[in-house]
């Protein structure tokens, strides 16, 4: 009972803190990755408490809207399961699944083994999924519309080999986005369930290029 009291104190939590948030990025970002994580979380041998959580708290302050500031979201996330009084370990779990679970983490070779956990695996997947297939391509432009960024250059070859500064700098056109982060998602996916969902969201994306290169290009 005290963990679920706990959960939907974070779901409050969580939807007043974004409810002003770009819309790739709100209320409805937090409740599918957190359903996703739970999906993952049937063929895992994890902490179901510590996956949701983290699944809710993972974009508590998206450091891409807080002026770059990586550090804010795991001191939101502390302040507010203090208060929830929860285990100084779980917390120190949320802390870490908050720090590694972006992309742009896997980016920075010393990064990638700073932390490891089952949960982390879960909830990264969760995220990731969220950012392929049709949602992921809706939220792909709703941030690149919310940055004003073109559509596609022509111009503007894709770097699927950004670094993790030049991935945080960009300000490339949206299209750009699906071979220098989309595109690569599938094959790093952790889990099983993540791996097999991936496979399917990935085929869309792939469609949709076609699709949207033909129509470009005056042949549709």
């Amino acid at each position: 009972m005290e963990k679920q009291r706990i959960i939907k104190n974070t779901i409050a939590f969580v939807k007043q803190t974004l409810k002003d948030a770009e819309g790739g990025h709100d209320w409805f970002h937090i409740e599918r990755v957190y359903k996703n994580a739970l999906l993952i979380s049937e063929e895992e041998n994890v902490d179901i408490f510590v996956v949701s959580l983290g699944a809710l708290l993972h974009d508590i302050a998206d450091a891409k809207f807080h002026n770059g500031d990586e550090s804010l979201g795991p001191k939101k996330a502390r302040i507010f399961l203090e208060k929830e009084q929860v285990d100084e370990a779980i917390i120190q779990h949320i802390e870490n699944i908050i720090k590694h679970i972006s992309f742009k983490s896997s980016l920075a070779s010393k990064n990638k083994k700073d932390f490891q956990s089952a949960e982390l695996n879960v909830v990264q997947d969760a995220d990731r999924l969220d950012a392929i297939g049709a949602v992921g391509i809706a939220r792909c432009f709703n941030y690149g519309g919310y940055k004003n960024r073109a559509l596609y250059n022509p111009a503007m070859p894709p770097n699927p080999n950004l670094t993790k500064e030049e991935y945080k700098n960009s300000t490339a056109p949206s299209i750009n986005h699906f071979y220098e982060k989309l595109l690569l998602l599938k094959d790093k996916m952790n889990t099983k369930t993540g791996k097999k969902l991936a496979e399917k969201r990935h085929e869309f994306m792939e469609s949709f290029l076609a699709q949207f290169y033909d129509e470009w290009n005056g042949k549709v």
